[in-house]
């Protein structure tokens, strides 16, 4: 089956980053869902056009590269500044008509979701799909290799040359405030977290700590055998978050 048509689009953030985005339209034309790919990730992939495609039977879509990957401009930041990378697309949706937009992120994008959601707000539902609770956790194989990706410069190296990945060099200056903290800046606005007991990157009590710091209303499903973000969403989850979605806009 073809996926659903696209347009192409350049927007830029409030700090003067181009995103290179999409926006793939709808017969549900009042919902916007805006989706933000994990770490190395871009909506150009195949993984993340499927998504889409399931998301876009329940509003149009304007997924995005952020800051750092693929054809956007600028640096990663790993979480920081990717705040405005969201801004820029959630800002477009309204441009262009949606008057309910929800923000479905996975793995650094669902940090991201929801930081921008607790920090910037402008949104009226969020989507954190595999994603962490606290920064600097090492506690599994997949995450070290992430952290000497970012922190080494053979790494940050390697992320440009095998994934189009720009890593910005040095530590982040303040830290950020961590998901768990900023979750609990979302209310009212609808969250919904979504993990997988298989995932080899953030084990389960990362979903847990997003559940708890966040207040109501507020949903946390652990997903048996579902491995991490993108590449392991099955359609059928992805339409479950998409009724979900729709679940809050009826």
């Amino acid at each position: 089956m073809p996926f659903a048509p696209n347009f192409p689009v350049m927007l830029r953030t409030e700090d003067g980053v181009r995103i290179d985005a999409a926006h793939t339209p709808s017969a549900r034309t009042d919902v916007g869902i805006v989706v933000a790919h994990g770490f190395t990730g871009s909506w150009r992939e195949r993984t993340a056009r499927r998504i889409v495609h399931v998301l876009s039977g329940y509003g149009g879509v304007v997924a995005f590269d952020f800051r750092g990957h693929g054809r956007s401009g600028g640096e990663t930041t790993v979480g920081d500044l990717e705040i405005l990378d969201v801004e820029a697309a959630v800002g477009h949706a309204r441009v262009i008509g949606y008057s309910k937009v929800a923000v479905v992120g996975f793995s650094m994008g669902a940090a991201v979701a929801v930081r921008h959601a607790g920090l910037r707000g402008g949104v009226d539902a969020v989507v954190a799909v595999s994603g962490p609770a606290r920064w600097y956790y090492r506690g599994t194989k997949p995450m070290r290799q992430v952290h000497w990706a970012i922190e080494r410069p053979v790494g940050r190296w390697a992320a440009r040359v095998a994934k189009r990945t720009r890593i910005a060099r040095g530590e982040w200056d303040p830290v950020p405030m961590p998901p768990h903290e900023a979750a609990g800046l979302i209310a009212p606005v609808p969250l919904l977290i979504v993990h997988g007991d298989a995932d080899a990157f953030f084990p389960l009590d990362h979903a847990r700590q997003l559940y708890d710091g966040a207040k109501e209303p507020k949903e946390l499903w652990i997903e048996p055998g579902f491995g991490h973000a993108e590449s392991a969403a099955t359609p059928e989850l992805v339409r479950r978050i998409g009724k979900w979605i729709s679940s809050n806009f009826s």
